[in-house]
């Protein structure tokens, strides 16, 4: 199982488009029990980024908020932000790189807590390959989602380490096993997520890796929000008090996780059993220690980090024009 880390950028039609969209019904109904009906799209298939949802709904927060909380995974064509949008999703699994293009572009879309407070991510490559560090990227064999983003940071990285990043050659390998394309040697370096395909490389199919943490090399490349949970300015100007009971819930939620990883993890598999049981307990003992700095201040974000991310995507040509980010992420409703 892989995780997108693709930005959907959108056109300006269909921007207009959505907007108009925007304007019809998004608010939450009613069902029969008085619960307010409240929908959250993943941006994949349940993982322990997501593991402080099912706990707050699998403990009854959200129940005890008053509302009805409906967990569903994306489709093969959909996009978390034009579902916020539309009114198709009450909140959606997204990241800072697709909100600040998707609010560049108008639409009323905004990240309302940041899952992770750091990137998780990081380069990996077989010890075999003699990769020990960024530089030693130029010559290689980048095999990725083919997503620009990937390849704004791979060349920066490499460049700033001081190699060539002309030398890189970027292979489209989409939604794949990367395991496989790594010993079958299609590729050299792969990116990775730490707590989930880092562990299962690690600990659980026992490649012997070296592993470059984006974190290690911030002089080179932004930090930046990756997942968040977002929402649409309609919902916060119509429902503030569902946004409100939705996030206070999660919020608990991922403090739980925090404290307590095995709920988490048995949370998780109970809704998702067909994942791997050895791969979510381990991630969720890791993520319980990256998921924040401050439990109390689970979700909050930092101004700094939207405004360097901003720049990056604009120097990488994926955000054209002046972006205001305090219309791209907000702490009200985490508090902290």
């Amino acid at each position: 199982m892989r995780r997108r880390r693709r930005v959907a950028l959108i056109s300006a039609v269909t921007v207009a488009a959505l907007t108009l969209a925007g304007c019809g019904s998004a608010t939450p109904k009613t069902g029969a029990d008085g619960h307010r009906q409240i929908t959250v799209l993943l941006d994949w298939t349940p993982n322990t980024n997501h593991s402080g949802i099912y706990l707050a709904k699998a403990n009854g927060w959200y129940a005890k908020a008053g509302l009805d909380v409906r967990i569903i995974e994306p489709g093969a064509n959909s996009n978390g932000l034009q579902m916020l949008t539309t009114g198709k999703a009450d909140f959606a699994i997204s990241t800072e790189e697709d909100v600040t293009p998707a609010v560049a572009q108008g639409l009323p879309v905004i990240s309302v807590a940041a899952i992770l407070q750091h990137n998780t991510s990081s380069m990996v490559a077989l010890t075999s390959s003699g990769i020990t560090r960024p530089r030693d990227l130029a010559g290689k064999v980048y095999g990725g989602f083919g997503g620009q983003l990937e390849k704004a940071l791979v060349q920066q990285l490499v460049r700033c380490d001081g190699g060539d990043p002309s030398h890189i050659k970027f292979v489209q390998v989409g939604d794949a096993d990367y395991r496989v394309g790594l010993t079958k040697h299609f590729y050299d370096f792969v990116w990775v997520f730490d707590g989930w395909e880092g562990i299962q490389f690690t600990d659980i199919d026992h490649l012997h890796t070296v592993t470059m943490p984006f974190i290690r090399y911030q002089r080179c490349i932004p930090d930046w929000y990756t997942p968040v949970i977002a929402t649409s300015q309609k919902l916060i100007n119509g429902d503030p008090k569902d946004v409100a009971a939705f996030m206070a819930a999660t919020k608990r939620g991922y403090q739980e996780a925090i404290a307590h990883p095995r709920e988490a993890a048995s949370a998780l598999l109970a809704a998702a059993p067909d994942v791997d049981r050895t791969l979510v307990e381990k991630s969720a003992g890791y993520m319980s220690t990256h998921y924040t700095d401050d439990p109390s201040r689970w979700g909050w974000q930092q101004p700094s980090v939207w405004n360097r991310m901003t720049a990056f995507l604009r120097s990488a040509g994926m955000v054209t024009g002046k972006v205001d980010v305090s219309r791209a992420f907000t702490n009200r409703f985490v508090g902290g």
